[in-house]
């Protein structure tokens, strides 16, 4: 451990600051790369056909032999996502703690390298030691259980990364947050604390998941002679096991629905996180076996994911639930930004059906709001403060926090992913920037679609195109046939004779005038007709279609 103290350690986020999502930070000492977290996204609205988002990491890809090991803070996807994509290229053992390492385990074995990377299981207070870093492993709440911050020790001085967290005195599972291990850290003195700024333009302090319990329990009696379906995040576990716990009170029998939720759930129970009193839990094929308000349905989809159970419940596409009058719909979640559409989409559609939504109160935040965020930088005292874990407004409200705190403005850092930011106790500063950015996966191609394909599907969607096919006579350069027209998305040709006669037209006299002035390069023909059609369609309809010349030679 003992280095010669010239060194600076450097922070540099691979992605995860100024968005909700695709979380990876390297920290990086002398020759020694350890990363934090491995999380994906999900696509932008205009980010057609795309499936997930994962981080561009050519940084940790060309310094391939520094790099140590992964830490995961916790099992939520915008932590651990990326996993299957990123470890194929970058090879390194796992920590995490034992529920995380469930769900990771799960992932691996979907993308078949179960056998290919080294995990470790690692438990609260435990210390890892690797190349030049030490890390420790402190205990902290959650949206879901086995939720940690690390202490990363290095020789330039100590990082506390809180993770995701919430201070929750009255945790469902498991112990409260270990805030004395926070303060006797910040006793010894911190270099830095990264924390979560997701809530942090909210003020207060944030409700302890118990609450949603006592909700749950009244709105069991107030609706006890209705069907209940509820939709929550597939990864509470805690907010699953008070549902269960209500149900079990009120007799009825408890169906899960949604792929993640039906793996998460049978995880968690696994691995002693979740207690399902016996006879409680039944296959979704039984349930035509009780009266509808003897059963509740805990569901995926309450963030109107337009292939989640309940999104499918609502627009009748689910084979095996019916929205009937009367049923009793709970959304126990806030809409992440940029999903409000799609949720209220789906509230309509369950309204439309005679279902009665409820989605006031049945949820708590598992994020810190402001009063939580004092309490840590209180008790850690940084003499930097670098806000991580959420768009620039929230890093940007987390960083006014800890300047009311009194930690000096030029101590705070709001970086962008990509920045590198190099500190020790007698400075720090932005040095550079690594190259970051989106790699998408669509099906199952990774990064093989970027921003001309995307460019492509938009300008598809947008005007549709038109192909133009051509047959020649080898050799002489003669017309044999065409040309023909073929379109899609762009007008509907029934409708639309006279303008596709008189485009034929256009195509007629543009091929008559290559031929009379000899042009027998393909290249030049093409570019004559998607000129001359081009403009005639501008001319006629104000659109822009692509426009795909093929020609074929016989």
């Amino acid at each position: 451990m003992k280095k010669e103290k010239n060194s600076k350690l450097k922070i540099i986020p691979l992605g995860g600051l100024e968005q909700i999502g695709m979380n990876i930070t390297a920290f990086e000492y002398e020759d020694s790369i350890i990363v934090v977290d491995c999380g994906l996204s999900f696509p932008e609205d205009d980010m057609l056909g795309i499936d997930l988002v994962v981080p561009d990491i050519t940084y940790l890809k060309n310094n391939l032999e520094r790099v140590k090991g992964f830490f995961i803070t916790h099992g939520h996807e915008d932590h651990i996502g990326a996993i299957p994509y990123v470890l194929r290229e970058i090879n390194v053992p796992v920590y995490a703690t034992k529920l995380t390492i469930g769900i990771i385990e799960h992932k691996l074995r979907e993308h078949n390298m179960l056998t290919k990377v080294k995990r470790k299981v690692v438990k609260y207070g435990q210390h890892i030691n690797l190349g030049c870093f030490r890390v420790e492993f402190i205990r902290t709440n959650h949206s879901i259980a086995d939720a940690a911050a690390l202490a990363i020790y290095s020789p330039a001085g100590t990082v506390v990364h809180t993770g995701d967290f919430k201070v929750d005195y009255t945790p469902v599972f498991g112990g409260a947050i270990d805030l004395q291990r926070f303060g006797e850290l910040g006793k010894k003195g911190v270099l830095a604390l990264m924390c979560d700024s997701t809530n942090a333009e909210r003020p207060g302090h944030t409700s302890s998941e118990r609450t949603v319990g006592r909700t749950f329990d009244n709105l069991f009696a107030d609706h006890a002679n209705s069907r209940i379906i509820v939709a929550t995040f597939a990864s509470n576990v805690d907010r699953v096991q008070q549902i269960i716990n209500s149900a079990y009170k009120y007799k009825r029998k408890v169906v899960v629905e949604g792929r993640s939720m039906v793996n998460i759930i049978s995880i968690a129970a696994e691995l002693g996180y979740l207690k399902i009193p016996d006879n409680t839990l039944i296959d979704i094929e039984q349930v035509r076996n009780y009266p509808a308000e003897q059963t509740v349905l805990i569901t995926t989809g309450s963030q109107g994911e337009s292939m989640a159970a309940l999104s499918r419940m609502a627009a009748n596409l689910h084979k095996k639930v019916t929205i009937q009058p009367g049923d009793t719909v709970i959304f126990s979640s806030n809409p992440i930004p940029g999903n409000e559409k799609a949720v209220s989409r789906v509230i309509n559609e369950l309204s439309m059906k005679g279902a009665n939504v409820i989605f006031q109160d049945a949820h708590v935040s598992g994020h810190a709001c402001q009063e939580d965020i004092k309490l840590i930088y209180s008790l850690v005292r940084p003499k930097y403060a670098i806000p991580v874990h959420g768009e620039y407004r929230h890093l940007k409200a987390q960083a006014r926090i800890a300047e009311e705190l009194g930690i000096e403005k030029e101590n705070i850092f709001v970086l962008s992913s990509g920045d590198v930011l190099e500190l020790d106790e007698k400075g720090a500063a932005v040095t550079g920037e690594v190259p970051v950015g989106d790699v998408l996966v669509d099906g199952l191609g990774v990064g093989d679609v970027g921003n001309i394909v995307l460019r492509d599907r938009q300008h598809l969607a947008e005007d549709g195109i038109i192909v133009v096919v051509l047959t020649l006579e080898a050799g002489s350069g003669q017309v044999l046939a065409g040309p023909d027209i073929v379109t899609r998305g762009f007008v509907y040709v029934r409708g639309s004779e006279s303008l596709m006669d008189e485009a034929h037209q256009v195509l007629e006299d543009t091929v008559e005038h290559c031929m009379a002035k000899n042009i027998t390069d393909w290249g030049k023909i093409k570019t004559e007709i998607k000129d001359s059609l081009g403009e005639f369609v501008w001319r006629k309809t104000k659109r822009r279609p692509m426009i795909m010349p093929i020609i074929m030679e016989v």
